[in-house]
């Protein structure tokens, strides 16, 4: 398959992504198109719609050779289930599926139609194989049953983002960021309230800790100098 487009978004690292699309509405990602498909004809029609659908490549996946079973790490990493019962990255293709909200459509004199989105579960600069509309009469489906994901741990964590640490983010960062850390990223097998993690977000390194039900960041630097002004 041809990769048609990439996405900018700010998540250099995989750790800290929500595990699906549409958890962190606030987060805010932009596809531009490889120079082939810089066509402005190619989206038309399309700010019409509210959503849409995202195909993508697990680019930083890597494996040698497929398993037919994977740990989910939302049933605490030790119980199996088949792949194609999981959205792990693990697959024989290595394809993402994601549905998120189309705020906006551009076009640039140089890179041609660019989309701006939030709530991307996806790390920067990830190969886009396809973009398509979310139909609701035809992709909602309310009566839908749900297997062992039922099972699996839905919470948000109480989040305790000193001000003064806060105030490192730009303005329009410090919602997503405080959502990202509510979705609590440490492995559902990990529960160590001494160990001090640590999440790459908008080129800042944020490092917090959780007891029980409570996160509490203890502090915020920026990955590089060339970023203070941004």
């Amino acid at each position: 398959m041809k990769i048609i487009a990439r996405i900018r978004t700010d998540f250099p690292d995989k750790f800290g992504i929500p595990r699906q699309s549409g958890l962190v509405e606030s987060l805010q990602g932009t596809i531009v198109f490889e120079p082939e498909y810089r066509n402005p004809e190619a989206v038309r029609g399309l700010e019409e719609f509210s959503h849409i659908w995202l195909l993508w490549k697990f680019s930083r996946s890597k494996k040698e050779h497929w398993s037919a079973t994977v740990k989910p790490p939302r049933l605490g990493g030790k119980k199996r289930m088949g792949v194609f019962a999981t959205r792990s990255p693990y697959r024989p293709n290595d394809i993402g599926l994601s549905c998120v909200r189309l705020t906006g459509l551009e076009t640039d004199e140089k890179m041609g139609p660019v989309i701006h989105v939030t709530g991307a579960d996806i790390m920067d600069r990830t190969p886009i194989y396809d973009i398509k509309p979310y139909i609701p009469f035809t992709d909602c489906h309310p009566e839908a049953r749900e297997g062992y994901t039922s099972e699996t741990i839905r919470h948000e964590l109480e989040v305790d983002f000193p001000e003064e640490l806060l105030l490192r983010y730009p303005e329009e960062k410090r919602e997503a960021v405080r959502g990202i850390l509510a979705q609590d990223p440490r492995p559902a097998y990990v529960h160590d309230p001494e160990r001090i993690y640590g999440v790459t977000f908008a080129d800042r390194n944020v490092r917090f800790k959780v007891t029980g039900n409570r996160l509490t960041v203890c502090d915020v630097t920026l990955i590089r100098e060339d970023d203070v002004k941004r």
